[in-house]
This record gives C-alpha cells, structure tokens and sequence, in this order.
C-alpha cells in the first residue's frame, strides 16, 4: 500500500520538482498532490509538467474552511504533507488531523533564523549579516507556532567571510535536494 504525500509551496517549487523525481519509480511513496496558497506560483506548472495533481489553496480557504481543505486532501488519501518552501501557517485542525505526519524544511539552524518573515533569501541575508560561520537546514515537524518543531534532522554548511547570501543559498540548497527526500523517505516509511 502506498503512502499518498502532498507537498504544499508557494514559490518556485525547486525542491517540489526534486521530491516528485526522487518518488518518482518508489513503490511505496508517491506525490498525489501539490498544493499551493497562490495561483501564480511556478510549483504548479512544475508539478503539471510532472504529471501530478495540483490544488490552490487560497489563505482565506486555508483559514476559514476546514472542511473543504481536509475532504480534498482525503479525495487524494493523502497520508502525510511535507512544506517545500510553504509561506502560510499551518492551522491548528490541519495539525490535528495529520499528528506527526506534517513537515518543513527550514534554510537554516534552528533556532537561529527561524519564526514569521524568514525565509528563503530573508534568511541568507541575515546569516551573512550577522557574521556566521555556519548556516545549513533544519527539518523538522510543523506545530502551531513558525518553526519551533520538534527537530527532526540537521546538516551544516560553512559561510566564508567573503560569501554573499546568494553564495549561502547555493550551499542551502545542495542541502536541501540532497537530504529532504531521503529524510522524508526514513520518516514515512517508519508510520
């Protein structure tokens, strides 16, 4: 029996695209959905061009209709949602609904960088701001609060003095599409 996964974005969907190809020949993960809270995110075209069901979402469906939200992530059997660069809080009967089965990926050590307004570029600019000697990603399980999870797995980088955050984001990023997949493969195979 497979495990049905959706991927909620709201960007590019650069590591949407990677999570879809890594599941992509698995036989008992499969994507069955992306989600998104925007209708003009490249996630979407992404996810056409890889032949998997897409939804959007909006902020206010996200907020007011529960019912809606959770009888279409049933009409998909989706059995656990991973955040790929996902820019809305997650409600509280979204959490209740799928206990442990929620992630997010986070471009930085938490605690540090983390909470409402950082993300993507907002977070490498501020790591090369404050002088670090390390950046890296978090992956971690999604509560009712901005990346205060419980930590699910770590992996560090180096920032050089002469790094630009752009050069911060191409290191994040080999992160990313090299260890979320497999950690998302260890967590959903042990449910």
């Amino acid at each position: 029996m497979n495990t049905h996964i959706a991927i909620f974005a709201s960007g590019s969907g650069t590591n949407a695209e990677n999570i879809i190809q890594y599941f992509s020949k698995s036989k008992s993960i499969e994507v069955s959905l992306v989600v998104s809270n925007r209708s003009d995110a490249y996630v979407l075209e992404r996810a056409r061009l890889l032949k998997v069901p897409e939804l959007i979402i909006t902020k206010k469906e996200f907020s007011e209709s529960e019912y809606y939200v959770l009888t279409k992530l049933r009409d998909f059997h989706i059995d656990f949602i991973v955040l790929a660069g996902f820019l809305l809080q997650i409600p509280k009967y979204l959490i209740q609904a799928y206990p442990g089965a929620i992630i997010n990926i986070h471009p930085a050590l938490l605690p540090r960088f983390g909470g409402k307004g950082m993300y993507g570029d907002h977070v490498h600019k501020a790591v090369v701001e404050a002088g670090e000697k390390e950046s890296g990603i978090t992956i971690h399980y999604v509560n009712e609060h901005y990346d205060s999870g419980a930590i699910i797995h770590q992996e560090k980088c180096t920032v050089d003095p002469a790094d630009t955050y752009e050069d911060v984001a191409r290191k994040v990023h080999r992160l990313e599409y090299e260890f979320y997949p497999r950690i998302i493969e260890d967590i959903v195979s042990r449910l």
